[in-house]
């Protein structure tokens, strides 16, 4: 997680050719967890898809439908309900008429009251897509790839040998998991199944494209599983709160993300308790002591 390094001539609201047949477009809203903005991707020529609308914002949703000058649009595709992804789904359907197919919708009570603020209570899919489900327009094929674990209802796109990453993998950060939808052990085999796929480039949610995806795919697992043996480190040295952890963990971090690291150590303190490596007693957690 970085906060973006400068602002004031990134190209909001017009169009650049990202791959051929594909065009992003950037939305005004950066922040230390969205960089620049939110990648939403016009993908096609005659017929569209639109990938990721992103947060309602009338200037993003006008320069959308500028972009799109007209053409069919076969789908506006989510890749999860955070809300710089999935707000302007509705203003845009409301606007060009077309469907809202991808990731299904978060039950927000089921994940308790953290999840209120981040995520977009008000999505409404027309369809879901299920691992390997396709959206068939102009010839193509746009693919569901499931990739739980930042979000439980996280979807990538493939489109051809190109990814479309959505906030599971990035190249100028590591992706946010926080707990309780957040989940660790389904992120790191979410990015194995992305390990053995041979996807020539990706196209995330925030940031540039990736264009080598399986060294920076190879290269995250390597900093989770670091960051694992990290608070386990810490935690069997007595430091076994998560603010003493991510103080130990993340020396220098930006005071602005502070609770999103914790969320991350949350996350992997309770991956590593149910491999009974940690027990937690109330806000304190130990190394687990093998049974006698």
């Amino acid at each position: 997680m970085d906060a973006p390094s400068s602002l004031g001539d990134e190209p909001y609201g017009r169009p650049e050719t990202a791959e051929p047949g594909v065009v992003r477009l950037l939305a005004r809203n950066p922040s230390p967890f969205t960089y620049f903005g939110t990648n939403t991707y016009l993908v096609g020529e005659r017929e569209l898809v639109v990938i990721d609308p992103g947060p309602d914002l009338a200037e993003h949703v006008d320069a959308i439908v500028a972009a799109i000058a007209g053409r069919p649009v076969a789908a506006i595709a989510c890749t999860h309900t955070h809300r710089d992804h999935s707000p302007a789904s509705r203003a845009l359907k409301a606007i060009i008429g077309a469907l809202i197919v991808g990731c299904a919708p978060l039950l927000l009570d089921s994940v308790g009251p953290r999840a209120d603020a981040s995520f977009d209570g008000d999505y409404a899919p027309d369809r879901v897509l299920a691992d390997g489900e396709a959206i068939e327009f102009e010839g193509h094929r746009l693919v569901a790839v499931a990739t739980p674990g930042h979000t439980s209802n996280h979807l990538c796109f493939a489109f051809g040998n190109a990814l479309f990453t959505g906030d599971h993998v990035m190249g100028w950060s590591t992706s946010v998991v926080v707990p309780p939808d957040g989940d660790m052990a389904a992120y790191m085999a979410s990015l194995d199944k992305l390990r053995q796929r041979a996807d020539r480039i990706y196209l995330p949610g925030h940031g540039p494209a990736v264009t080598k995806p399986q060294q920076l795919v190879r290269g995250m697992i390597g900093h989770r599983l670091q960051r694992e043996r990290q608070i386990l480190r810490l935690v069997g040295e007595g430091q076994g709160t998560i603010p003493a952890i991510v103080a130990g963990a993340y020396p220098g971090l930006d005071p602005r993300l502070v609770p999103a690291a914790g969320g991350s150590v949350l996350a992997h303190l309770m991956d590593l308790e149910r491999r009974a490596l940690v027990h937690r007693q109330g806000e304190t957690w130990t190394i687990a002591r093998p049974a006698a």
